[in-house]
């Protein structure tokens, strides 16, 4: 058994109350809960935790029994990134389709439901919502799940979000500071930059988080990118003039900044976990997120054993590792009192369907008629690569549900240069549904449509990811997110529903 050897005297206790680690399996590990009862206040769920509402419910309670006021955090934004429904697809669309509707309304009331399912299941932290500017349209990791590209229609909807996901007590944690929308590298994978300005920083990347803060978001996540503008050294989870300087002087933040993941490329190939979260913690960071690959108490103890070696040293102010466990000491404690809280607003359930409903933007040609019942067809997946953060577990497409509209609806998942003559070798006499993501990023995906669309121009093209390439198609849809309920709603519009 690893055990601490300097013990759980309070300099230890502070160093586990950092800590955001995850763990394996659908039940609490013991020596996970050994290290509740020793300090530690915060724990991260992700897809590999999660069965189904009722046994997540009994993992909480069971982390609850060791420390009832234990921060329990996810990543689910809705949307392409769920955790919640990692198996199905979320009943959610993401932000890229709240943003197409533009109803500040309508996004605080999807965040209060998705907040109002979590906190049933005894989730109290959501690391959501992403207020990143999408201004890069190449974005390999943001993409979908950024409300858009414009700074202003950013800024409203990350404050209705962090308003509506706080008042079901669910505490959020709006990411990823200073922003991440300009970046054409995936942080899980290398260290992207951001080469502009300190005016564009401010009047576009750096809006959302003014109004985040505004609205009372309980926590900011920062991010694993290098924006020389601000420090030329350090990326922001390490830059004391970023999370200090910047984010709690200047934008008069005051409560939790927490890591992205420390075991992201960004980090851990450069700087390795250990050092990188004490210098996110001298940098101004209260809470190191950890174990999204991953999760074993010897990562608990090394970055425990690392920030207390770090203050003996004199590396790391005792005094800046006490206050970022207060900080964390502080977030639980409005947790446990916003429990059960949901505004006295009723639950809402189909509000999800709602949303992606109206988000869908549809172009039709003038002779398209739909496909009738007892129209089978061939739904053709175009796939690219998923990143980290969305994951390739989750289930997207409308293919499900077209084989429930039109009974012997066949499908095929197609890559590659050939992948247009392979659909429509597979898809026979039946007329074929085009789903990409994000084709104006894919030369062989624009090709495969090239290809449907000059042999059958009857083929229907849906959009799920940024709808950025000119529509095309007897029928183009543009559903802004690839949730489970956006497949739905495209497949109600192509069936005529």
């Amino acid at each position: 058994m690893t055990t601490l050897a300097h013990g759980t005297d309070t300099l230890t206790r502070d160093a586990l109350t950092v800590l955001q680690p995850g763990f394996p399996g659908m039940t609490a590990p013991d020596w996970l809960l050994r290290r509740v009862g020793e300090g530690l206040a915060s724990v991260g769920l992700f897809g590999r935790n999660i069965a189904s509402a009722e046994q997540l419910a009994a993992l909480t309670a069971q982390l609850r029994s060791e420390r009832d006021d234990i921060l329990v955090a996810i990543d689910e934004e809705g949307g392409d990134v769920t955790r919640l429904e990692v198996r199905t697809g979320s009943s959610f669309p993401g932000n890229h389709a709240l943003g197409a509707v533009d109803d500040t309304d309508l996004t605080r009331a999807v965040a209060l439901e998705l907040g109002r399912r979590l906190a049933e299941c005894g989730v109290n932290l959501n690391w959501a919502p992403s207020a990143d500017v999408n201004a890069n349209a190449e974005n390999p990791v943001i993409g979908v799940r950024s409300f858009g590209a414009d700074p202003d229609l950013v800024a409203r909807h990350t404050a209705a979000y962090v308003s509506g996901l706080q008042s079901a007590g669910v505490a959020a944690c709006t990411k990823h500071f200073p922003g991440h929308g300009d970046t054409a590298v995936d942080s899980h994978h290398d260290m992207p930059r951001i080469d502009v300005g300190l005016d564009v920083l401010h009047t576009r990347d750096l809006a959302p988080f003014r109004a985040a803060i505004a609205a009372g978001s309980l926590a900011v996540m920062s991010a694993h990118i290098l924006v020389p503008a601000l420090d030329t050294e350090r990326p922001a989870t390490l830059s004391r003039r970023i999370l200090t300087g910047l984010l709690r002087e200047e934008l008069g933040y005051e409560g939790l900044i927490v890591t992205d993941g420390m075991e992201m490329q960004a980090i851990s190939a450069t700087y390795g976990i250990e050092r990188g979260s004490v210098l996110a913690i001298a940098a101004g960071a209260d809470a190191i997120c950890v174990g999204g690959g991953l999760a074993d108490d010897e990562t608990v103890v090394q970055l425990s054993d690392a920030l207390v070696a770090a203050v003996r040293s004199g590396e790391l102010a005792e005094e800046r590792l006490a206050d970022a466990a207060a900080r964390v000491r502080s977030l639980a404690a409005w947790t446990s009192g916003a429990a059960g809280t949901s505004g006295g607003v009723p639950a809402d359930p189909e509000i999800g369907l709602v949303a992606a409903r109206r988000a869908l933007t549809v172009t039709r040609s003038a002779g398209y008629v739909p496909s009738a019942a007892g129209a089978p067809v061939h739904v053709a997946a175009f796939s690219p690569v998923a990143n980290i953060a969305v994951g390739d577990e989750t289930p997207w497409g409308v293919a499900a549900e077209l084989e429930r509209l039109l009974p012997g609806t066949t499908t095929g998942s197609y890559t590659g240069a050939d992948a247009g003559a392979a659909a429509l070798a597979a898809a026979g006499e039946r007329r074929v549904i085009a789903v990409v993501r994000d084709e104006h990023r894919h030369g062989w995906m624009a090709a495969a449509v090239d290809t449907l669309l000059a042999a059958r121009p009857d083929t229907v093209v849906v959009e799920m990811g940024v709808p950025q390439a000119t529509p095309r198609g007897a029928l183009h849809i543009a559903t802004h997110g690839a949730a489970r309920v956006c497949g739905t709603a495209a497949a109600e519009v192509i069936v005529g529903a």
